[in-house]
């Protein structure tokens, strides 16, 4: 019951990190294509900076409520939920970044 419910916890965090991944690649996205990554405004970087500190943040909170359910009885699907973890927080990135390239035309 106790890791059932660790597991329901971890679940949810990690979907919140899924949802600030999106919104890193949502806002991201336009600067990149621009060609402005590095000469962005401060509101923008502020903007970028701070959903990538939280994605990074909830997504290790997840992964830490998830190994203190399974690290220790099944470490290999421990470290095989990990990388997946990692993988759809890219892929996430990824789609919010598609989505606003698709939505907001370039002056």
């Amino acid at each position: 019951m106790e890791k059932g419910i660790i597991r329901s916890v971890a679940l949810l965090c990690s979907l919140g990190g899924l949802g600030l991944a999106w919104a890193v690649g949502v806002f991201a996205a336009i600067p990149l294509r621009d060609g402005r990554l590095f000469s962005m405004s401060n509101t923008e970087m502020q903007v970028i900076g701070i959903s990538f500190v939280t994605c990074l943040l909830v997504a290790w909170g997840s992964v830490h409520l998830l190994s203190i359910a399974d690290k220790i009885e099944n470490p290999r699907a421990y470290r095989i939920m990990r990388a997946g973890y990692g993988l759809v927080l890219a892929v996430a990135c990824a789609v919010g970044a598609m989505w606003s390239m698709a939505r907001v035309v370039s002056l």
